[in-house]
């Protein structure tokens, strides 16, 4: 970095999680040990901060462990979010007051945290700053509960959300042990293309823990008769059945089976609104078995819940915000950074970089590998990939014997 200071500017886009604002921290930790870098900016409401020109002194705010530390234990996104799909890179006159907007505040430094969709804003901004030969670095650092990010092993989020829906699935499939009278039970999963967060569900079962019978994801087509059939057969073992899926599980034509169940509507980058697959087979086992059924749908609770954060999610989410700001000073831009598992017996991770358009608008799902013949559950293989993401606790600052909650104010 040369020895004139230049200003740094961090947004946040798509679904909050529970560690997003730990790599919040990360990237100002790996500012602040840079001697090149001047003032630390955020975009409130991510690229629309950028826009409207909603950007605000952060690293006054960040100056000590203590605020810091909080930032890294609060869940959803400090900064806010937005969901926008920028135009096409042919489209000067729009992104040329993205880049007056950099220019406005001295900005040489932009990072973008987020999932898919907002690797294609950065993917289309460092596309446009390389033709009009601009020297902002732009990096996109990774999140999402989905783990749904090509490259790298996994995403900052999906620990603590995995940790928190293979608890909660746990707590309801020993709830559900105690009666006699059959019953049927069904939680839905985030997880529209991919079914990581689903597989979660089964993790109690490496521990000899109660956790659900049958688990659904959307990487196998979903069939009604095997479904049925299958709770059937449980029910010739055990009175009580549970059963996790994923949101987005698709019938063999390849149709949501929650789609009746919505308006048909979808955002800004084509994605059908989900939920409702619970009910859905909660009305069709009272129709086609006639036992007692509930349906649970977990859904904000999966990217919200902070007081079951994963020690080692929280730890990495922070080390690939650090790297990210090392990857920007040292020149990188339109890059991706990666979380890469070393080969070995102990888990160890460490971060990386590829270019952004290796991750935009790609989907990484579970292999087939990973899901047993029937479709109807996961290995035990897939489990123990995973498991590791989940280990650990976080000392959470507590008030009341509450969850405290730090805000970047004004």
């Amino acid at each position: 970095m040369s020895e004139k200071k230049i200003n740094a500017l961090i947004g946040q886009s798509g679904g909050p999680t529970a560690a997003i604002n730990a790599t919040l921290a990360g990237v100002v930790r790996g500012l602040r040990a840079l001697p090149g870098c001047g003032e630390i900016y955020g975009a409130m409401n991510g690229i629309d901060g950028v826009i409207a020109g909603n950007i605000r002194d952060i690293g006054s705010r960040l100056r000590t462990e203590e605020e810091l530390n909080a930032l890294e234990c609060t869940p959803s996104a400090a900064l806010g979010s937005c969901r926008r799909k920028l135009p096409d890179v042919s489209d000067t006159e729009f992104y040329g007051k993205i880049f007056d907007r950099f220019a406005e505040y001295g900005i040489g430094m932009f990072f973008l945290i987020g999932g898919n969709d907002s690797m294609d804003t950065v993917d289309k901004l460092s596309r446009f700053a390389a033709s009009a030969g601009s020297p902002v670095r732009i990096i996109g650092v990774p999140k999402t509960i989905d783990n749904d990010l090509e490259i790298t092993d996994h995403t900052p989020g999906y620990g603590s959300a995995a940790k928190f829906i293979a608890t909660v699935c746990e707590e309801i499939a020993g709830d559900c042990a105690v009666y006699t009278t059959k019953a049927c039970t069904i939680v839905e999963i985030m997880g529209r293309d991919a079914g990581w967060l689903t597989a979660a569900a089964a993790l109690p079962r490496l521990y000899g823990q109660v956790c659900p019978d049958l688990v659904y994801l959307p990487e196998v087509s979903f069939d009604y008769d095997e479904f049925i059939n299958s709770v059937l057969a449980l029910f010739e073992i055990k009175p009580n059945i549970v059963v996790a899926v994923s949101e987005g599980i698709r019938d063999a034509e390849g149709r949501y089976v929650g789609e009746g169940s919505q308006s048909g509507v979808r955002d800004i980058f084509g994605h059908r609104y989900l939920a409702g697959t619970g009910k859905v087979l909660e009305e069709t086992v009272r129709a086609r078995i006639g036992c007692k059924v509930r349906s649970i749908e977990l859904s904000l609770p999966q990217r919200c819940a902070g007081h079951c954060l994963s020690a080692a999610d929280i730890r990495e989410s922070v080390m690939i915000g650090k790297a990210a700001a090392g990857f920007a000073a040292a020149g990188r831009t339109g890059e991706f950074a990666v979380l890469k598992r070393v080969p070995g017996l102990d888990y160890a991770i460490v971060p990386d970089a590829v270019p952004v358009s290796l991750v935009a608008n790609k989907i990484k799902k579970v292999d087939r590998a990973f899901i047993n013949a029937a479709g109807n559950n996961v290995t035990d293989e897939l489990l123990r990939l995973i498991a590791p993401m989940i280990e650990g606790e976080v000392a959470v600052p507590m008030r009341g014997g509450l969850p405290e909650r730090f805000e970047l104010k004004e």
